[in-house]
């Protein structure tokens, strides 16, 4: 099964993760402004940057993702004002791999080139 987002969004800062569907859910609506259904993923990340939950809206209900970090830190991005960052699928890859998510650089695709 691939679950495809329509977006992805990043709770830049950290999130008090003892919170539970209906918590996360508020503070998306609440603080973010945003549609806790409208098929997004939103990621939170806890203070010592080794735990994250995310929420997702399958259009039946609601998903709630848990990663715990045996080793190593998150590198998270810090909170400015309270902001939900939209992130890609490969930021979303790069964070789960332990990688910042605003790469400086990285291989560019090559577009055939005939001459």
């Amino acid at each position: 099964m691939r679950i495809e987002f329509k977006n992805i969004y990043l709770a830049a800062g950290y999130t008090d993760l003892r919170k539970g569907i209906d918590g996360y859910a508020g503070i998306i609506q609440s603080v973010y402004h945003l549609d806790a259904m409208d098929r997004s993923l939103y990621i939170f990340c806890n203070r010592d940057r080794n735990k994250i939950k995310c929420l997702y809206w399958d259009g039946t209900g609601f998903w709630l993702f848990y990663k715990r970090l045996e080793k190593g830190h998150f590198k998270w991005k810090k909170a400015e004002n309270k902001s939900a960052y939209l992130i890609s699928e490969q930021q979303l890859r790069w964070l789960l791999e332990g990688l910042n998510v605003d790469q400086k650089t990285s291989i560019k695709s090559v577009k055939k080139n005939y001459i």
